[in-house]
């Protein structure tokens, strides 16, 4: 089978197409062909070498949501589960025809989608729902949802408006990613590269502020982030992808007006509260059954094209998520 390593950090060029057996799964593992795998700007920190959180260890394959058909299955998993199409969140070495998961890392694919909009089921849309609910997010509060273009943005923004957020504030960085943004039922988008983005938003909401803020980019944007909380407000920040290498300072100071900063981590939930993990799944898989929440695909690059794939991701034009097919 064909799989994706790098060998050094880098450009997309250090990407590699090389060959390898086709996996055996082990005890309660599964064996997944896979037919898309969805690519995050976390894949290409990762491969820059640059994440905030975890360096890999050479030669590497990112792991990521992939979708697929269970071929075979190992000792513990019962057989009936042959012949099933399965999205498996943070699959190892998942930049590949085949690969082998835990069997409780998978999630039947829902009816309605086709396996590139199923990648974004995985660890993408259950962190907008976490986010989401990490914020406490309730009907007729103002939210604001940064990088709203992308994969999880995209969701996160769609999941307040479902719970009756009002109005629903979105961010982007181009007129094309505006226009998406507003086609997924944003109230009001606004182009956070101008530097007078926050009068935008601040004519939204009026003195108040605002009660809910998401953000996966980062850097100096908390900065401005926390001056717009509303009292009371929460911001959640679950990632850096704007500048992974940039570090806010905020001050005690700055959140004496009764506003609430937190940070956000699924690693961490999934570690500590399991029940709430698997409570907010269950809620992504309701939200996208009845149609509230629809998963954009924004590319469908071959396998051979990798490079091209995180050439997309990281030049932050794509509205949506960007997929590998194999």
């Amino acid at each position: 089978m064909r799989i994706v390593r790098y060998h050094e950090f880098g450009p997309s060029g250090v990407l590699r197409i090389e060959q390898a057996h086709i996996p055996t799964p082990g005890p309660g593992d599964v064996l997944v062909r896979v037919e898309a795998v969805g690519v995050d700007q976390a894949d290409v920190q990762r491969r820059r070498g640059e994440h905030p959180l975890s360096v890999p260890v050479l030669p590497a394959c990112p792991a990521a949501d992939a979708v697929g058909t269970v071929e075979a299955v190992g000792p513990g998993v019962p057989g009936a589960r042959v012949g099933e199409r399965v999205v498996v969140w943070k699959a190892q070495n998942a930049y590949a025809d085949y690969v082998t998961a835990p069997v409780e890392r998978c999630i039947p694919v829902p009816d309605g989608l086709d396996a590139g909009q199923a990648t974004v089921v995985g660890s993408t849309g259950r962190v907008a729902i976490q986010v989401v609910n990490t914020g406490q997010l309730r009907a007729g509060e103002s939210v604001l949802v940064h990088g709203a273009a992308g994969a999880v943005g995209h969701m996160a923004l769609q999941i307040a408006k479902a719970r009756g957020a009002r109005p629903v504030i979105a961010t982007a960085s181009s007129s094309e990613k505006l226009d998406f943004v507003r086609s997924l039922g944003a109230d009001i988008a606004v182009d956070y590269s101008r530097a007078d983005w926050t009068q935008h938003v601040g004519k939204a909401v009026g003195d108040r502020g605002v009660d809910v803020i998401l953000n996966g980019i980062g850097g100096q944007l908390l900065e401005r982030d926390v001056e717009l909380l509303a009292p009371y407000g929460r911001l959640v920040f679950y990632g850096a992808a704007g500048d992974p290498t940039a570090r806010p300072t905020l001050s005690f100071l700055d959140v004496l007006g009764m506003k609430y900063v937190t940070g956000f981590s699924m690693a961490t939930l999934l570690r500590h509260r399991p029940d709430l993990a698997e409570a907010g799944t269950r809620q992504l898989l309701g939200v996208v059954a009845t149609g509230d929440v629809r998963p954009v695909v924004a590319a469908r690059v071959p396998l051979l094209d990798v490079a091209r794939a995180h050439d997309l991701v990281e030049s932050r034009t794509s509205c949506g998520r960007v997929v590998l097919v194999p």
